[in-house]
């Protein structure tokens, strides 16, 4: 088994390899400039890589991705093998990140998260408080004013 530090640097090596292949490498126009590799994750024996991508545009344009990085499957992990120069050059699989998807989800959170505060500055705008502006007491205030007999805690009756 390989350490984890050599799966990393394949990883590496291939999201590289991969990412540049489908920019200048494949004349495919489902692939060009649509497709980004996001991340690349290495099996700890090296035999198998998975190479996780993301699509700009509509659900069809993932479609078409798709089918063309499986079509350009062989191609790539070619190139793969070339650059990597080791005995087993591993199976690649392409997985669509979901990364975008909950990056708008996130930001639709926020956005509500906006509007509600705003909402609430709006409301709180012209309110005032609901007792003194100044609640506390300060010191050399008289007992009489704030306090009754015996709220301290001492008993005077003994």
């Amino acid at each position: 088994m390989a350490d984890n530090a050599r799966a990393q640097r394949l990883a590496d090596l291939i999201r590289e390899v991969v990412a540049e292949k489908l920019h200048r490498g494949i004349k495919d126009p489902r692939l060009g400039t649509h497709v980004t590799v996001t991340d690349t994750r290495v099996t700890g024996d090296l035999r198998e890589a998975t190479v996780f991508y993301t699509v700009y545009g509509d659900d069809e344009d993932r479609k078409a991705a798709a089918a063309g990085l499986e079509s350009a499957k062989g191609v790539l992990r070619t190139a793969v093998g070339r650059a990597a120069g080791i005995k087993h050059t591993p199976s690649l699989a392409f997985v669509a990140d979901a990364l975008p998807e909950n990056a708008k989800t996130i930001d639709d959170a926020l956005a509500r998260a906006r509007a509600a505060d705003e909402e609430v500055r709006k409301a709180s705008s012209g309110a005032s408080y609901a007792g003194e502006a100044d609640p506390y007491r300060k010191p050399g205030e008289s007992e009489a004013d704030g306090s009754q007999d015996g709220a301290d805690g001492e008993d005077e009756s003994a």
